[in-house]
């Protein structure tokens, strides 16, 4: 075998779907992590040296330091997810590594969760489960587990890109009013009636319901801090299902305690995995494992268009989402 007809050597650095590694192992000399634990920087660097790709997760961290150390032999790093802060782009640009993601085919996954996590903390979904199961339900009056109504209240959405836009459509089932905050005014074809404010400031002060859809960048690291929980309508909602540097968590806290937020919904957090232990005290944050684009479809779509774009890169082609 000339080395023209050599497959590209590809190091999967996670457990993908099963379709997903069938074909990997079809078109790529693949080494998949079994254990599927993060990848170390020592093993990014090392696998820099052996490998012409690399498909990695959020887990995996492309900081600076590390990509210094890194062979000339990498070629192309695939994301599988949307988000790349986990990777220092202008860092990998310059050692000359393309660099992809997966936008598009996660929307919808997300945008269920986000609705899953607003209605769970609006309802009292963690409480009413712990009373059911432990057997301490033993009464009721009309003063019993009342919660926030979704129907028609007024949902501020920060960040209308694909996931925030799905989550509006989701959303509009509860006739909710949509108010949103983004980069841009979004043409009148893509907002269906949402309300475009031109500060984060402006839609916070109209948001019974917040959900966040912005990336985590140096500008948005706790986009919501004390000063702006103190801009939200007393009791209102905040769902997160981007980012956990998105929210300063003791300023969370606070305006739990204080009554500002009624509830939280929570898919993301600044540590990761394991979350913030002192939220466990309280029944009104919903929480998940950061699970948002975890559905069999998804996992799917998501490695398929990781290999799209190797296949792209391989074939001397630009792959479809570049960044």
């Amino acid at each position: 075998m000339t080395a023209s007809d050599r497959k590209p050597r590809l190091w999967i650095t996670r457990r993908l779907s099963d379709a997903t590694l069938e074909r990997a192992a079809r078109d790529y000399d693949v080494v998949i992590n079994h254990e599927d634990l993060p990848g170390t920087a020592d093993q990014l660097i090392a696998a820099s040296a052996d490998f012409d790709a690399i498909i990695p997760c959020h887990s995996e961290h492309f900081s600076a330091d590390v990509v210094a150390q890194f062979s000339d032999r990498l070629k192309i790093v695939a994301n599988h997810s949307v988000g790349v802060d986990h990777c220092d782009l202008p860092a990998l640009k310059e050692h000359g590594i393309v660099v992809t993601n997966t936008p598009d085919v996660l929307s919808d996954a997300t945008a269920e969760l986000a609705m899953l996590l607003m209605l769970g903390a609006a309802r009292n979904a963690v409480a009413g489960d712990r009373i059911v199961r432990t057997g301490a339900w033993d009464s009721w009056s009309p003063a019993f587990m009342v919660g926030k109504q979704v129907t028609g209240a007024r949902l501020g959405i920060i960040g209308m890109g694909r996931v925030g836009r799905a989550f509006a459509a989701k959303a509009r089932g509860f006739d909710m009013e949509i108010h949103y905050y983004n980069r841009s005014e979004l043409p009148a074809d893509q907002a269906k009636g949402a309300i475009y404010h031109d500060s984060v400031e402006s839609v916070l002060e109209v948001a019974d319901f917040l959900s966040l859809h912005c990336p985590a960048t140096p500008d948005t690291t706790n986009l919501m801090n004390q000063d702006r929980f103190a801009l939200l309508p007393a009791g209102a909602v905040i769902v997160n299902t981007a980012r956990g540097a998105l929210i300063d968590e003791d300023a969370l806290l606070g305006a739990l305690e204080k009554g500002q937020i009624s509830a939280a919904g929570l898919d993301c957090f600044k540590a990761e995995p394991g979350g913030n232990p002192a939220f466990s005290a309280h029944e009104n944050i919903f929480m998940l494992p950061h699970i948002g684009s975890a559905t069999r479809k998804t996992r799917d779509a998501m490695g398929f268009r990781a290999l799209d774009n190797l296949d792209a890169f391989f074939a001397g082609q630009t792959p479809g989402d570049l960044l």
